[in-house]
């Protein structure tokens, strides 16, 4: 279980398809879950400043590829301030940025969401970026806004957004589960 409060943006050393190296200031062991762009990965080597991770096909599938620096969260512990939102690391499909335009001190930014996902998705509601908790600011019929402060462009690696960029994205948990209660047929 993660917040998507960015903890560092880490650079990628290297990625050969199977095997994710992130150099990092993170504390972490062997075992240890962290979120990557918001994708759950597990830690199998932590050395000289440098995290690295097994990535199976089926996340390298269903997520954008590793760019050249990562958003980092480790897991959430019991007793640590839930400073966003449930987020629990298994991305639920690739976003395609579509404009990036300047408001007051941040920017607003819209992306275009597959089909299927918007349905989870509420005016003033939360959603995760690759990796990043996010409020909903505006719907439309194809995707999405949210507005970024200055701090998460500094801090995260959406202040580099252009359009066209590929994005994580992962719904609100609770929105699925009350879906699935609603229509328990529907699978």
């Amino acid at each position: 279980m993660f917040t998507g409060i960015v903890r560092e943006r880490a650079r990628v050393a290297s990625f050969d398809g199977g095997r994710l190296v992130v150099e990092s200031g993170f504390e972490a062991a062997i075992g240890d879950s962290v979120a990557v762009d918001g994708v759950c990965l597990t830690v199998v080597e932590a050395h000289d400043g440098r995290l690295a991770f097994d990535v199976m096909r089926e996340t390298v599938a269903r997520t954008k590829p590793f760019g050249a620096e990562v958003n980092l969260e480790p897991a959430l512990r019991a007793g640590e301030p839930l400073g966003g939102h449930y987020v629990q690391g298994h991305v639920d499909g690739v976003g395609v940025v579509r404009l990036v335009e300047p408001e007051g001190e941040g920017r607003r930014v819209w992306f275009e969401t597959p089909a299927g996902l918007l349905r989870y998705l509420v005016e003033k509601g939360s959603v995760t970026v690759d990796g990043v908790s996010l409020t909903v600011a505006e719907l439309g019929e194809t995707g999405f806004a949210v507005a970024l402060v200055q701090h998460t462009l500094s801090a995260t690696t959406l202040g580099a957004l252009l359009p066209g960029d590929r994005v994580n994205l992962e719904t609100d948990v609770l929105a699925k589960y009350v879906e699935r209660l609603l229509h328990p047929d529907t699978i």
